[in-house]
């Protein structure tokens, strides 16, 4: 079905959203029409591919196409100057990772000086149709933010929450999900004092942020990029917003885990390797237990059969190269910037 209606309303042409795609075929086009659907009418919207090896450009073009037939007005264009209402879509020239292709989209909507919010949002994800507002709200209760987030859940019936903001154990590098699994009606959005980061399925960062602190590191490739951001972020608040509401496939590209399903080896290998870079930058002297805490978790893994998994954890671990799997799955201008080991 094709949502060709769009909000003409202008409040809120001051955010900027960023949706790097890669093999998320049509969840795509349900995460930018929901942008376009927002109250308060569409905020400025760019699209970076981070060159999907799947069918999932040839159908968001399409799509762009059969709105513009039916509507009159065109829906893509190349040029950030575009403004609200068009679908920026730009070309990573290869898989940049996450951080990557996210940095991508924001230099595009950092020239456009009317922008001050910049969203950074999953392609696997859409929006309430309130979220637009509910960012210019808490930006408007506290004007110096650096980050905002708000609630994440999971797409899926019945509603459950994925994410109220992220916890950080500073010794061993474990994040976790506010809320996990928990009814949306039964429990409120956790206050900005008890999380260390927002997620990156759905997070805004101020114009002044970006400019003081600067593009994510991208040597994570993924993973661990946005609980980096938050720790560089100085004296600029965080705030969870209240009525900031997405939902969320989880997982779709690249095999992250859900309630009831474990993580692909891909991602485990990409998740500790980016932790013990995190704690390696952030507190080196908790290397140690991370990596005894990494080694423990292996021995559960191992009890429930999950060898490929042990495998990927361990190797990610201890330094040593991906599982050939892992490297497989990436082109070679990808691999060299995933697996090359760059600065801790």
């Amino acid at each position: 079905m094709i949502h060709s209606e769009m909000p003409q309303d202008a409040r809120n042409s001051s955010i900027g959203t960023v949706i790097v795609a890669y093999n998320t075929g049509a969840d795509l086009i349900s995460c930018v029409e929901s942008l376009r659907r927002q109250n308060g009418g569409s905020p400025h919207i760019v699209v970076v591919d981070n060159r999907s090896t799947d069918d999932t450009m040839a159908l968001f073009r399409a799509w762009a196409a059969r709105v513009e037939a039916e509507t009159g007005q065109p829906v893509l264009s190349d040029d950030p100057a575009a403004g609200p209402g068009r679908v920026i879509l730009l070309d990573s020239g290869f898989n940049r990772g996450f951080a990557g292709g996210v940095n991508v989209g924001l230099a595009a909507l950092a020239s456009i000086p009317s922008i001050r919010h910049f969203w950074i949002l999953n392609p696997d994800a859409w929006a309430d149709e309130g979220a637009a507002q509910a960012i210019l709200r808490a930006a408007e209760a506290t004007p110096g933010y650096g980050l905002i987030g708000g609630r994440v859940c999971y797409a899926e019936t019945p509603p459950r929450i994925q994410m109220d903001g992220g916890t950080l154990n500073r010794w061993t590098g474990v994040t976790g999900n506010a809320h996990l699994g928990l009814a949306p009606e039964s429990v409120q959005v956790t206050a900005a004092s008890d999380v260390a980061f927002i997620s990156g399925a759905s997070m805004v960062a101020s114009r002044r942020f970006y400019e003081q602190v600067g593009p994510m590191r991208e040597d994570y490739f993924l993973y661990y990029e946005e609980v980096d951001w938050a720790m560089r972020r100085g004296d600029l608040p965080m705030v969870v917003a209240e009525g900031f509401l997405v939902w969320h496939h989880a997982g779709t590209a690249i095999g992250s885990p859900t309630l009831e399903r474990l993580a692909s080896p891909f991602s485990f290998w990409f998740k500790y390797r980016s932790r013990m870079k995190f704690m390696w930058r952030f507190n080196p002297l908790g290397l140690p237990v991370a990596i005894a805490y990494a080694t423990a978790k292996a021995g559960q893994l191992a009890l429930k059969g999950a060898w490929p998994q042990v495998g990927a954890l361990l190797r990610a671990v201890y330094g040593l190269p991906a599982p050939k799997p892992v490297r497989d799955r990436l082109s070679p201008e990808a691999a060299r910037m995933a697996f090359g080991r760059g600065p801790r």
